[in-house]
């Protein structure tokens, strides 16, 4: 009698656990079937861009209209964005507006640079991750607007890309993308008119119609232009001086003026 009733305990208990076990995947079902039902994007709001129509960049978030918003891969998302427009230097932010809404805000990359070669341009610009792309190709006859790069070629370039040289070039590359990013981040960039690679004991800049700038590879660039732009904004250097900031060391006088 005794080991029946220890029998029927045992069904009982097992019977309980398979009772709560059901409860739970009852209500997970439940669950997964509102988070279906409800939670659709029905607007996607986009902010920051002006060189994409709305309707490009809403194509390029691969999120359509009835798409479960609490379920979307916000890391996907953006990924998808970069990769489909180039000029979008970074996705600044993604927000899940409930319950339909889906908000992006997006930085767009600046004036990029041209590296010329084998009849294309190349269009460069700084990026977030100090790694730079390739924006566009144009036919190099139409980058007359742009300020070049040469002294350097490009290793199987391609449009969404970083810019690659060659191994024996690493330091030209990496101070390159390093002085891009500090002109970007400085408001300088579009007073560039050509960034000169070819001399491997320095980089040369033109700048601002009147200027030659002389750089240090693997410099202190926001430091070094930091000091360049407190010269023109202070009347040390006069409207009409044209010149050379020879900024390679820590000397006082690195301007010297072009004769008149």
């Amino acid at each position: 009698m005794a080991r029946r009733r220890k029998t029927n305990r045992r069904r009982r208990g097992r019977s309980g656990f398979l009772y709560k076990l059901l409860s739970v995947l009852a209500i997970c079902v439940c669950l997964v079937t509102a988070l279906t039902l409800f939670f659709r994007v029905d607007a996607i709001v986009i902010t920051g861009g002006v060189r994409y129509t709305e309707q490009e960049l809403r194509d390029a978030t691969g999120v359509r209209t009835g798409a479960n918003l609490l379920l979307l891969n916000k890391g996907r998302v953006a990924a998808s964005m970069t990769e489909k427009l180039p000029y979008l230097k970074e996705i600044s932010g993604i927000s899940k507006k409930l319950p339909d809404t889906l908000e992006i805000r997006v930085e767009e990359c600046g004036k990029p640079l041209a590296v010329i070669q084998d009849g294309a341009a190349w269009l460069i610009s700084p990026t977030s991750s100090g790694r730079g792309k390739i924006v566009e190709q144009l036919p190099a006859a139409a980058a007359a607007g742009y300020g070049v790069i040469d002294g350097c070629q490009l290793l199987a370039p391609s449009v969404g890309t970083g810019p690659a040289f060659a191994t024996e070039y690493a330091v030209q590359q990496s101070s390159l993308l390093s002085l891009l990013g500090a002109l970007e981040a400085a408001e300088m960039l579009e007073q560039v008119e050509a960034i000169h690679l070819g001399d491997s004991s320095e980089i040369t800049m033109e700048y601002a119609g009147r200027f030659t700038v002389r750089l240090s590879y693997s410099a202190d660039y926001a430091r070094k232009l930091k000091k360049l732009q407190w010269s023109m904004d202070e009347g040390v250097i006069q409207d009409n001086m044209t010149g050379t900031f020879d900024m390679r060391g820590e000397s006082k006088d690195y301007f010297r003026p072009d004769a008149q």
